[in-house]
């Protein structure tokens, strides 16, 4: 009776642990009545495509290092802190990255690669001080 008492101890813990770790990976992506439905895809492409590798807070995604002594190799930049404007995340998506090192080119293409880089241009740089002086230049691209 004890063996039996174990077992279902043993499987019940099992199911508690696969549900916290499924709630781990539910990160999702809000998209927003005030976006256009190109800037919400890009945010979905974003999270889907970019998101293991870059961090963005408004595309649920957590890809680069917080430490400096943390980084590996294929951390890319941290959008939260870094502002980007259209042309030049179009740029590192056709190129692969800046520094051409890790990033896969063309990760999209046509107009997934503008919707990326719409929704990038919006939503990156919120936590730089670039974010306030360039808020206003990229609205419009």
């Amino acid at each position: 009776m004890a063996s039996k008492h174990r077992k279902l101890v043993a499987f019940a813990a099992v199911l508690a642990a696969a549900g916290t770790v499924a709630a781990c990976g539910e990160a999702k992506v809000e998209d927003s009545a005030s976006n256009s439905e190109g800037v919400n895809r890009g945010a979905q492409l974003f999270y889907e495509r970019c998101s293991g590798c870059h961090t963005l807070d408004s595309a649920a995604a957590e890809g680069s290092a917080t430490k400096v002594r943390d980084r590996e190799r294929v951390d890319g930049p941290n959008f939260n802190q870094r502002k980007e404007t259209v042309q030049q995340v179009l740029y590192a998506i056709h190129n692969g990255g800046f520094s051409g090192a890790i990033m896969p080119q063309n990760i999209v293409v046509g107009k997934d690669a503008r919707d990326v880089a719409e929704f990038l241009a919006k939503y990156s740089g919120a936590n730089s001080s670039a974010a306030a002086s360039q808020g206003s230049e990229n609205s419009g691209e």
